[in-house]
């Protein structure tokens, strides 16, 4: 199938050959009929599918067949990161300049926003708490709101957004559109689907908490007080070409850039207590190659849209398996093999149990000689006999217990 049979208009279909779409993407495939026909939708598919564009491009299309003046849609992103992403993609995919698109996100000036947006614009873009800041100055009229757009919903509810959420959904009008995506589906994002929504649609690319299929996963097991060398070891060992890092902690994520420069690697860093100008460089530098590693909490595991990550490792296991998910998401993209590696502690050993349960594959365990990882032995029979530099074990592990 191609983009036109789709029911997207032939300018539409241009904008998609432009930036070298030449097939839709299931998410896209499903999806993007269903928003030109105004039903509700909820999306859940696998990062790095297409789901910006599903929802882009046919609101884009109704922009051109009616035009009306107001903000018409509003799209809601937990990060800042991901809703200049979206706003990037907007800025590509829409040929009618009339159609204004506007990023309301924190750690920018609030000033050139109100200005922005009184100036007109059809598309809003933010986070919660920054809208809801503009909104209580009242320099936002959402009276003409048609399209609601939940991007990374649930993202948005771990980081606490609901109230903020619940807030902005009662000041919409209540006849419009409401879409939500999202890359895993949970208990509480159905609920509040059910509570703000009419009739969805569901479209489910892939099981729910499926990891990327193209990104190969390794887990090793190691003591805590030697995650860190495991790490210099791996980094100066492999070919690796471009490496996000994460960590759970902004205090962590600082610690390790800096050891990592110390070593001569071209690192940078992305937390929340870093500012929007030195976010928006780190993740400039990364994209243009210049620098090799990166090193980010979980804030980047979503909106971070970059091509040719060869590698992603986790320095500390997430705290929530779904953050798993998307951390790893973030390689094997767009048809491009990846690769995921954990540094699990002993201490981690349950977490990573509570990850294969939830995406249904067991990750293979590679124990390095003198890196001090506690014994563990397969819970089957079966495993690989040991190579010279490591011993691979596709089972998960059942550690022993420390003798008395």
């Amino acid at each position: 199938m191609n983009f036109s049979q789709l029911g997207l208009a032939p300018a539409q279909v241009r904008s998609c050959e432009s930036l070298g779409y030449t097939r839709p993407t299931p998410i896209q495939e499903q999806g993007i009929p269903v928003v030109l026909s105004g039903q509700d939708l909820i999306g859940c598919a696998e990062t790095g599918t297409g789901k910006t564009a599903a929802f882009l491009l046919p609101i884009i299309q109704k922009f051109t067949e009616k035009p009306r003046p107001g903000v018409r849609v509003l799209v809601l992103a937990p990060t800042r990161e991901l809703a200049m992403q979206i706003q990037k993609n907007y800025g590509e995919l829409n040929r009618v300049k009339a159609n204004r698109g506007v990023t309301i996100i924190g750690g920018a000036n609030m000033r050139t926003q109100i200005s922005d947006l009184r100036r007109g614009v059809s598309i809003i873009i933010a986070t919660p708490g920054r809208l809801l800041d503009l909104v209580e100055r009242g320099a936002v009229n959402f009276s003409a709101v048609e399209v609601l757009v939940l991007d990374e919903a649930d993202r948005m509810l771990d980081m606490g957004f609901l109230p903020a959420i619940r807030r902005i959904l009662s000041m919409l009008p209540a006849k419009r559109q409401t879409l939500l995506f999202s890359a895993t589906m949970s208990s509480d994002i159905e609920k509040l689907a059910r509570t703000t929504m009419k009739d969805p649609k569901l479209i489910e690319v892939g099981p729910r908490g499926k990891a990327a299929t193209m990104v190969e996963q390794t887990a090793y097991p190691v003591a805590q007080e030697s995650k860190t060398a495991l790490l210099l070891d791996l980094l100066e060992r492999e070919r690796f070409e471009r490496v996000l890092v994460f960590t759970r902690t902004r205090r962590g994520a600082e610690r390790l850039s800096h050891i990592l420069s110390a070593r001569d690697h071209s690192v940078n860093r992305i937390h929340s207590d870093r500012t929007q100008p030195q976010r928006e460089a780190a993740l400039r530098g990364f994209r243009d190659g210049r620098t090799r590693v990166l090193v980010a909490t979980d804030i980047a595991a979503r909106g971070l849209d970059v091509d040719s990550v060869s590698h992603v490792i986790n320095y500390d296991v997430p705290a929530a398996p779904e953050d798993y998910v998307h951390r790893i998401g973030r390689t094997g993209r767009a048809g491009n093999t990846g690769r995921a590696i954990t540094i699990v502690t002993p201490v981690d050993e349950l977490s990573m149990r509570a990850i294969e349960r939830l995406t249904g594959q067991t990750v293979a365990r590679v124990v390095l000689p003198g890196f001090g990882g506690r014994k563990t032995e397969p819970a089957g029979k079966t495993f690989a006999r040991a190579t010279p530099r490591a011993a691979v074990f596709t089972r998960s592990f059942r550690p022993r217990r420390a003798s008395r």
